[in-house]
């Protein structure tokens, strides 16, 4: 008999996980975690038996829970970023030009082949739907 079976035993042993090989961090796609951001969310579960129950640290799932949340509220916000190109002015024609009749330079916007210029005061809801309009087309 060894000393180790002589130690008391407070718990048994409920799994044992081996390793072999090089060690490598497992890859996980968006669908798979997204799965299992679910799990948390659904049922009554804790976040640390969903982890424990995938492999992972609490931390790690708390993470992704995080990064989805932030995912959802840009998507919901709508907001994006637009590349923006500044050009130098030409010798031989200003970039802002005056609307016809107002005397203050205007925006262009060029998506794709459409040009869209906007006059100081214009209706920001009109503009948007113009741009979504173009941009879906584009």
């Amino acid at each position: 008999m060894s000393d180790t079976e002589l130690l008391p035993k407070s718990e048994p042993v409920r799994r044992l996980e081996v390793f072999t090989g090089a060690g490598r961090r497992r890859a996980w796609t968006i669908e798979q975690k997204a799965r299992i951001v679910a799990e948390t969310d659904a049922g009554g579960e804790s976040v640390s038996a969903v982890a424990r129950r995938h492999g992972l640290t609490p931390q790690q799932l708390f993470a992704w829970r995080r990064n989805a949340r932030l995912r959802a509220a840009d998507a919901a916000d709508g907001i994006a970023f637009a590349p923006v190109i500044v050009e130098a002015p030409s010798p031989c024609a200003s970039t802002a030009r005056p609307m016809a009749g107002s005397g203050a330079p205007a925006i262009e916007i060029v998506i794709g082949a459409a040009t869209v210029r906007v006059s100081p005061g214009a209706d920001p809801t009109t503009l948007q739907t113009v741009l979504h309009a173009l941009k879906a087309v584009s």
